[in-house]
């Protein structure tokens, strides 16, 4: 638990700092002021002062910020002030950080394709063109015999045996017509989690739920390839492309829904969420975390996007109107929306992390 909470803070630190130096470095080079760099949300914790900027760790580490002179329009005439730049760098610096995510995202994705990433690929597909062939574990149905023998998801299935038999697992096949065969009986699952090797014994139901099958189980036959470093990088930016997409129209799914019934999803979630799951995902591997990071770094670039008060979409949205109507929105005006918009923020995560909260634990 200690390691996986350990981890998570450096995921999050490294999104933040990643995001945060997007903003940071291009407003450095556009010739602007930067005040103050902090990771977290105030009341400040520790600092420390390099030249002209003061870099921040704060009390709450769900965020981090970038403070640049001039940002809340003063100083027009000081031509090291935000508010003296022209809207294109303006608009550039806020979208700074999306950009670096969105990068960080596509580079990841792109390591895991050359360190060797997992395909699904049916039981008839030859095994010699993969490094590695096994049969996963994709989903575990919940207060199930797998579930409750401490099956998990993205475990590989090596041997089944029962009390008149055993087999190698090789195909998806073979796991059905086994469980088949053993109705009513105990099976040991021999499965690889990680580094570990785990006998897990399961019950098989005669009668199951609908859905679900005898031990609650969905599999997939699944093979490892890698791929030299210029592949390597088409394959990242083709992965990339398909989270995004899905990931957009995910995201347009939850919006609507929100509008249109008020609610949310049941599986979004928040930072106590995503720090349970990152457990889970350290225990498949290296390859499964960089990937898991390279999609929250995406999420949180397309979260970003969204023209919401508070967020840097809604910065641009304000940005947006200035070059429409040839003045800036006044900036009385501009600081209530955020603010109203940053509390809003506030008690969505709130509400996300107590449904978390009631799901995982």
């Amino acid at each position: 638990m200690v390691t996986t909470v350990l981890i998570f803070i450096i995921i999050l630190a490294v999104l933040v700092l990643t995001h945060e130096f997007g903003h940071f470095i291009v407003a450095k080079k556009s010739g602007m002021r930067v005040d103050e760099f902090g990771f977290g949300f105030p009341p400040r914790i520790a600092s420390i002062k390099k030249k002209e900027t003061r870099y921040s760790f704060n009390l709450f580490p769900i965020g981090g910020f970038v403070k640049i002179f001039g940002e809340d329009g003063g100083d027009k005439d000081n031509d090291r002030s935000f508010a003296s730049k022209a809207i294109w760098k303006r608009m550039l610096v806020i979208s700074a950080g999306i950009i670096v995510n969105f990068l960080l995202a596509f580079l990841l994705f792109s390591a895991s394709h050359m360190m060797g990433t997992t395909v699904v690929i049916s039981d008839e597909h030859p095994a010699d063109e993969y490094e590695s062939v096994f049969v996963q574990i994709a989903e575990v149905a919940l207060n199930s015999p797998a579930q409750n023998a401490g099956i998990k998801i993205g475990d590989k299935i090596e041997k089944l045996e029962s009390a008149t038999a055993s087999i190698s697992v090789e195909t998806v096949l073979d796991v059905q017509e086994f469980i088949s065969q053993n109705l009513g009986e105990t099976v040991v699952f021999t499965v690889i989690r990680g580094n570990e090797t785990l006998d897990l014994s399961t019950q098989i139901r005669e009668v199951a739920p609908e859905g679900e099958g005898a031990t609650g189980i969905a599999l997939v036959r699944a093979g490892v390839v890698s791929y030299p470093w210029y592949s390597a990088i088409v394959e990242g930016a083709k992965t990339f492309w398909f989270v995004l997409v899905g990931t957009l129209f995910a995201f347009g799914g939850m919006i609507k829904g929100l509008v249109v019934s008020g609610s949310l999803p049941s599986d979004i979630s928040g930072p106590v969420g995503i720090a349970y799951m990152t457990g889970t995902v350290r225990d498949l591997g290296f390859v499964y975390l960089l990937q898991f990071v390279a999609l929250i770094s995406l999420n949180l670039g397309i979260i970003n996007l969204i023209p919401f008060p508070a967020l840097d979409g809604g910065r641009l949205l304000f940005l947006g109107i200035e070059k429409i109507k040839g003045s800036p929105v006044p900036k009385k005006v501009e600081g209530m929306a955020h603010a109203i918009g940053f509390a809003l923020l506030i008690l969505l995560i709130i509400v996300i992390t107590l449904k978390d909260i009631n799901r995982f634990f």
